[in-house]
C-alpha cells in the first residue's frame, strides 16, 4: 500500500535568505502515529504549514493520498486535518456551530451525527451550546481538534496539541489519538514533551536546522541508541575513585555513595562481570544495585549534542 504522505527534496528559503528547510525527504505510512521532534526553529511548523498549503515551498514535491499539493490542492487539502499551536477561534460562536461551520468549508453536507460523535469523543457534547469565550484553555484546545476532525480527514497534524494543558487533558488526548489511529487515521505529531512521543509514536523523526537527521521505528531507535546505567549503592562512601577503577568509565554520585556505570546493552560484552571483579579486588562492597534504560529524552538530547 502506498504511503499516505510522500515528501521529496522539499526546500523553503525565505526572501531574507533564511533556509528553513533543505532537501527534506520523508514518507509516512497509512495508519501510523509519527512524532516529529526538534528544537525551536528546527523547521517543524514550517514543514507542516507547507503540507497544509499555508506556506509556499521553494522547491520539491509533496503528495497526500496520491494528490499533489500544488496541482490537486483541493483534493489534497480535503484529506488533511490540522490542529495548530495557536488558539484561534471565534469568541462569540458556540462550540457546535464553529465545528459544523468548519465542515462546511470543505464543501461537505451537514452530518449532525458525525459532529455529535466528534464532540462526544472529545467530552465537548455538554458544552456544545457554550460560546467559545466561556471555555477554558484546555476546552478550546479540544475544540480545535474537533474542528480538524469535522471533515473526516485521513491525515491529521497535531502541532504541539498539549502545550499548556494539564496532565489529565493530555492523557485524554493521547487516548483519542490512539482511537483515531485504530480507525485508520494517520497522525503526525510535533511536541516538546518527549514523553508524549515515547508514549504514543510508532516512528520518530528528528529535524534540526531544516534537515531530517533521523527517522526510525521507536522501538528500534531505543534499541540502537539507548543505553543502560548500572547504579551500585556502596556500603561505604568514596571521596574519589581508586586508581584501578579510573579507566572503567565509572562516575561517583550521591556524595560518593553511588557508582554509576553506563554501557551498551546490545554489545556482545557489557563489561559488568569484569567491573564487579575489579570492585572486589579494590576492596569495595555494595548494598544494592539498580539498572535504568535510557529514555527517548536522553537519546534526543544526545543527538542534538552530536549534531551541534
Amino acid at each position: 500500500m502506498p504511503p499516505i504522505l510522500q515528501i521529496q527534496n522539499l526546500q523553503k528559503t525565505y526572501a531574507s535568505g533564511l533556509s528553513a528547510l533543505a532537501d527534506v525527504n520523508l514518507e509516512i505510512a497509512r495508519g501510523e502515529i509519527f512524532a516529529l521532534l526538534g528544537p525551536n526553529g528546527a523547521g517543524k511548523s514550517t514543514l507542516i504549514n507547507i503540507i497544509c498549503g499555508i506556506v509556499t515551498p521553494s522547491g520539491g514535491t509533496i503528495t497526500v493520498d496520491g494528490h499533489d499539493i500544488a496541482r490537486d490542492y483541493r483534493q489534497a487539502r480535503a484529506t488533511i486535518g490540522l490542529v495548530p499551536q495557536e488558539l484561534t477561534t471565534d469568541a462569540f460562536e458556540t462550540v457546535i456551530k464553529t465545528v459544523s461551520f468548519t465542515r462546511g468549508l470543505f464543501g461537505l453536507r451537514r452530518d449532525p451525527a458525525h459532529i455529535e460523535r466528534v464532540l462526544r469523543d472529545l467530552s465537548l457534547w455538554e458544552k456544545r451550546d457554550s460560546r467559545m469565550m466561556q471555555l477554558s484553555g484546555g476546552m478550546k484546545r479540544r475544540v480545535l481538534i474537533a474542528k480538524a476532525l469535522s471533515h473526516e480527514p485521513r491525515l491529521l497534524f497535531l502541532d504541539e496539541p498539549t502545550a499548556g494543558v494539564d496532565v489529565e487533558l493530555r492523557q485524554d488526548m493521547w487516548r483519542l489519538v490512539r482511537r483515531l489511529r485504530d480507525q485508520g487515521v494517520t497522525v503526525i505529531l510535533t511536541t516538546h514533551y518527549i514523553e508524549e512521543a515515547e508514549e504514543m509514536a510508532d516512528r520518530i523523526g528528528v529535524i534540526r536546522k531544516g534537515r531530517i537527521i533521523l527517522v526510525e521505528e521507536k522501538a528500534e531507535l531505543m534499541r540502537k541508541l539507548g543505553r543502560k546505567q548500572l547504579t551500585l549503592q556502596l556500603a561505604e562512601p568514596l571521596s574519589a575513585l581508586p586508581p584501578a577503577l579510573i579507566d572503567r568509565g565509572l562516575e561517583l554520585g550521591s556524595e560518593g555513595r553511588e557508582l554509576v556505570y553506563t554501557y551498551d546493552s546490545q554489545a556482545e560484552r557489557t563489561g559488568i562481570t569484569r567491573l564487579l571483579n575489579d570492585l572486589t579486588q579494590a576492596g569495595l562492597s555494595f548494598t544494592d544495585l539498580q539498572t535504568r534504560q535510557s529514555s527517548l529524552e536522553d537519546i534526543f538530547v544526545g543527538l542534538m549534542r552530536e549534531r551541534a
